[in-house]
């Protein structure tokens, strides 16, 4: 029998955040998507790859809930934005949402601070991390984009040539199901 523990606030994140990350992953592939329709293989490349490293995201958050005895529920994913006009508005996009994910996890340590929650700030370290080096890349990505000047077969090129992102599993935290 699942042992039940009561909800604190910062489970209640955790568990927001889970709908957060398979969001952002679902965004990503919006984006893949795009990019792909467009003859673009190396940002669709790059945006697929994030999608599945958001989806990796969501299922460690499920796996230390797991791990610690609380209940799970798998949420569904808010409506995600398919229609662009040009190129750079996906890239801004991608910017924002990695803002706003580094925007929760800095309320998901607060929430743990606040509740003595040792583990889970100690669990929150790899994600805080990882969002510097999210942010960073994307903003990179961005200003590489406007710099092209519409020219998209110029980023294509850096991107081939560039080593941008990675797997996200380094010293990922544990991922139901296995990372992918």
């Amino acid at each position: 029998m699942l042992k039940k523990e009561p909800r604190s606030k910062f489970y209640e994140l955790l568990q927001q955040q889970v709908q957060n990350e398979f969001h952002a992953s679902q965004q990503y592939v919006a984006l893949a998507v795009w990019f792909d329709n467009a003859d673009l293989p190396q940002l669709a490349k790059h945006f697929y790859r994030q999608a599945v490293e958001e989806r990796n995201h969501a299922l460690a958050l499920v796996r230390y809930m797991i791990d610690t005895d609380h209940h799970v529920d798998i949420p569904p994913t808010r409506e995600v934005r398919n229609d662009f006009a040009e190129p750079v508005e996906l890239v801004e996009l991608a910017l924002e949402q990695e803002k706003e994910v580094t925007a929760d996890f800095h309320t998901l340590m607060k929430a743990a601070r606040a509740e003595d929650d040792y583990q889970g700030e100690q669990f929150l370290q790899w994600f805080l991390k990882e969002q510097v080096e999210e942010v960073s890349q994307m903003s990179t990505l961005l200003n590489v984009v406007k710099r092209a000047n519409g020219n998209m077969f110029e980023v294509e090129t850096w991107l081939a040539r560039e080593a941008v992102g990675d797997d996200g599993a380094s010293d990922m935290p544990p991922v139901a199901g296995g990372a992918l």
